[in-house]
């Protein structure tokens, strides 16, 4: 058989040559079209729970919170492993799919069993679903500067404009912000004196939240035209 077709090949060499031409022109031209990843995604399809619980020790946050979340999510149609990981202050669980899986209909699944299972955790303790993106996918870095603008300032920039036009780009799943300093109001209380006056710091605390909201009123008519009340208590920086 294979010296009958070396015999042809020898009596037809133009159609070989023909042949081999072809190939190679299909190739170059598949190749030019063809969609190749730098680093192909070889992972599974996984969800990642991520919970926070501010100030507990590991065998709290897993008796607690990953416990209850584990059981919950290892009825998710066709997820093949559960994995829950407790540490300080924080809880994950990666609910690991199928190959062949969509990501979007295993999250939505996830999303769902994960209703029954937040009500069982600690009042305000909120478990939320990580980004669509996959461990091995590509992490773009980028640095904010800016002359006579101080850290806080280039931090409110990411926060509020920059970071916002970078998440609707093709590609990106999460824009986390690093670095900078966080716009935030501080209160100095001065334990003396909140004693002396017999205030606990509960009571400070609570005028504090009370104030710094607005509140809605009614309409008010006169000359028949309507003015609407409405009470401004928002804190404002100095000069504001």
């Amino acid at each position: 058989m294979i010296a009958g077709v070396i015999r042809w090949s020898a009596r037809n060499l133009l159609l070989i040559v023909i042949a081999a031409a072809a190939v190679a022109a299909g190739g170059l031209f598949t190749v030019g079209r063809l969609s190749l990843d730098a680093i192909p995604d070889l992972s599974d399809t996984q969800v990642i729970v991520y919970t926070e619980m501010a100030g507990q020790a590991p065998q709290v946050i897993e008796d607690q919170v990953t416990y209850p979340l584990t059981t919950a999510l290892l009825a998710v149609p066709r997820s093949r492993a559960v994995r829950g990981f407790s540490f300080f202050g924080v809880s994950f669980v990666y609910v690991i799919f199928e190959d062949g899986t969509d990501i979007y209909w295993a999250r939505s699944r996830v999303l769902e069993y994960l209703n029954s299972g937040a009500a069982k955790l600690p009042d305000g303790i909120k478990p939320a679903l990580g980004p669509d993106a996959t461990g091995v996918g590509w992490v773009y870095q980028y640095a904010v500067v800016g002359a006579n603008r101080s850290l806080a300032e280039l931090r409110s920039l990411q926060d509020w404009y920059i970071r916002f036009g970078l998440a609707k780009a093709q590609g990106v799943a999460e824009v986390a912000s690093v670095g900078g300093f966080v716009r935030q109001y501080n209160v100095v209380v001065d334990p003396a004196k909140l004693r002396s006056y017999g205030v606990p710091l509960s009571r400070v605390i609570e005028a504090i939240r009370a104030s710094n909201r607005e509140t809605g009123g009614r309409v008010v008519e006169m000359a028949e035209a309507e003015f609407m009340v409405r009470g401004r208590g928002y804190i404002l920086k100095p000069g504001a």
